[in-house]
C-alpha cells in the first residue's frame, strides 16, 4: 500500500489530481450544508503582531497573499533555472515557446475585451484568461505518457513557464493598489540586499529566505502584491554549484518546495478559491460580461493565440516543431494552454475583491478550464491512436 502511495505522489500527473479533488471539494462544500462552514472558515481572522507592526487578515487573504508568495517563489526558481540551462537558455530554443506565450496571452486578452467593451465594471478581468495553470496543464500531458513526444511536453513547460513570467509582469504593472513609499523603499532596500548576498556569493538559504520574509512584509504594506517578493526572492538565489559539485542553493530550494506546493499551498489556493455556489443557477448566467469573456478568452482565445503564433514562428523561421511532434498535437497543446485554473483564480482575486464578482471569476474559469481540459485531452488522444494506427499499416 504504501509502496503505491509513493508511486502516485512520484507520477508527473499527481499535482493536477490532487488539485482537481481540491476544486471538488470546493464546489462541494459550498453547494451542501457545509457552505456556511465554509464561508466561515475563510473569512476567520488571523493577526500576527510584533510591538506596533501586525497584520490581520482573513484566511483567504492569508492563502493567497502568504502562500501564494511561496508558489511564485517556485515559479521564479524554475523561470530562472530555464533561463539558466533549460528551454529558455538560448536565442533558438526559447523562441517558439516565447511568441506562442505572448499569442497565447495577447489573443485571450483581446477576446475578454472584445466581449465587456460596453461593460466598464467588468474590464479589470481582461488578464484573467491570459494565464495558464503549469500544474494542470501538464499533468493532462502526463496521463496521455509515451503518446505524447517528450518534445511537445517541454514546449508546454517552457510555454506555460514564459506565461507565468508575464502574469508577473501584469499583476505587478496593472493589479497595485495605491502605493505607500516608505515601505516600497523598505522593498526596494531588501531588494538590494538579496542582490549584494549573491553577488558575494552567499550560500546559505537561511539568509535569504530571513531577508526575503522582511521584504515580503514590506511589500505586502507598500500596496504592490505580495507575491511579487516570491519572485525577487527566487532571482536572487544562487543557481551555480558549489564548488565541490554540491547542488545550487536554487536548486535546493527547489526541490524542496516542489512536493510543500504542488501537494499542500496550490490544493489549499484551489481549495479557497473555486468554491461557486450553483444554487439558482442558470445557463444565461454563463452569458454574463465576466464569465463569458473569461471562458471564451480560455477557451477559445488560448487556443487561437498559442497555436497561430506557434505556426506563424514556425513558419517564419523564428523557431523549431517540437521533435517528432504534428501539427494536430500542437494544436492540442494550444487547447491545454486554456487550463486556467489557479492562476486566472489569483488574478480575478486581484481585479475583482468584491465578493459578488467573485463567483462570476469562479463560474468562468472553471467553465473555460474544463472545456480547455477534456477538448485538450480528447484531441491529443485521437491523435496518439491515429499515429499508433498509421505506424502499424506502415509496418
Amino acid at each position: 500500500m504504501r509502496t503505491r502511495v509513493v508511486a502516485f505522489f512520484q507520477h508527473e500527473a499527481a499535482g493536477g489530481f490532487v488539485l482537481l479533488a481540491a476544486a471538488i471539494a470546493a464546489l462541494v462544500a459550498s453547494n451542501s450544508p457545509l457552505a456556511s462552514l465554509y464561508d466561515g472558515l475563510l473569512d476567520t481572522r488571523a493577526s500576527v503582531r510584533i510591538g506596533t507592526l501586525g497584520i490581520d487578515k482573513p484566511l483567504l487573504l492569508w492563502i493567497n497573499d502568504g502562500l501564494m508568495a511561496i508558489f511564485f517563489f517556485l515559479v521564479g526558481l524554475e523561470i530562472k533555472r530555464e533561463m539558466a540551462e533549460g528551454e529558455l537558455s538560448s536565442v533558438r530554443g526559447a523562441g517558439l515557446p516565447i511568441i506562442a506565450a505572448i499569442g497565447g496571452m495577447a489573443i485571450p486578452a483581446l477576446a475578454y475585451i472584445l466581449i465587456n467593451l460596453n461593460n466598464a465594471a467588468a474590464l479589470p478581468g481582461w488578464a484573467i484568461p491570459a494565464a495558464t495553470d503549469i500544474a494542470f496543464a501538464v499533468g493532462v500531458l502526463a496521463v496521455l505518457g509515451s503518446r505524447v513526444p517528450p518534445s511537445l511536453k517541454l514546449f508546454l513547460l517552457a510555454l506555460a513557464i514564459v506565461d507565468d513570467l508575464g502574469a508577473i509582469v501584469i499583476i505587478a504593472i496593472f493589479y497595485t493598489s495605491d502605493l505607500s513609499a516608505i515601505h516600497l523603499w523598505l522593498a526596494i532596500a531588501g531588494c538590494t540586499a538579496l542582490a549584494v548576498m549573491n553577488y558575494l556569493n552567499v550560500r546559505r538559504l537561511s539568509a535569504y529566505v530571513t531577508v526575503g520574509a522582511i521584504m515580503w512584509v514590506c511589500v505586502l504594506k507598500s500596496g504592490v502584491h505580495a507575491t511579487l517578493a516570491g519572485v525577487a526572492l527566487a532571482f536572487a538565489i544562487p543557481i551555480d554549484s558549489g564548488d565541490d559539485g554540491s547542488p545550487s542553493p536554487a536548486e535546493d530550494a527547489e526541490h524542496a518546495l516542489e512536493p510543500w506546493v504542488h501537494f499542500g499551498i496550490l490544493p489549499l489556493f484551489a481549495f479557497a478559491n473555486a468554491g461557486v455556489s450553483l444554487a439558482g443557477l442558470k445557463v444565461g448566467d454563463l452569458f454574463a460580461g465576466i464569465p463569458l469573456g473569461i471562458a471564451a478568452g480560455l477557451f477559445i482565445g488560448k487556443q487561437i493565440g498559442i497555436f497561430g503564433a506557434t505556426w506563424l514562428a514556425v513558419r517564419a523561421g523564428l523557431g523549431d516543431m517540437p521533435a517528432g511532434a504534428t501539427w494536430r498535437q500542437v494544436y492540442g497543446v494550444a487547447l491545454l494552454g486554456g487550463i486556467g485554473f489557479t492562476m486566472s483564480l489569483f488574478i480575478g482575486t486581484l481585479a475583482f475583491p468584491d465578493p459578488a464578482q467573485a463567483g462570476q471569476v469562479r463560474l468562468g474559469v472553471l467553465a473555460g478550464s474544463l472545456l480547455s481540459a477534456v477538448a485538450g485531452y480528447a484531441l491529443l488522444a485521437t491523435s496518439a491512436r491515429a499515429s499508433d494506427t498509421v505506424a502499424r499499416e506502415r509496418g
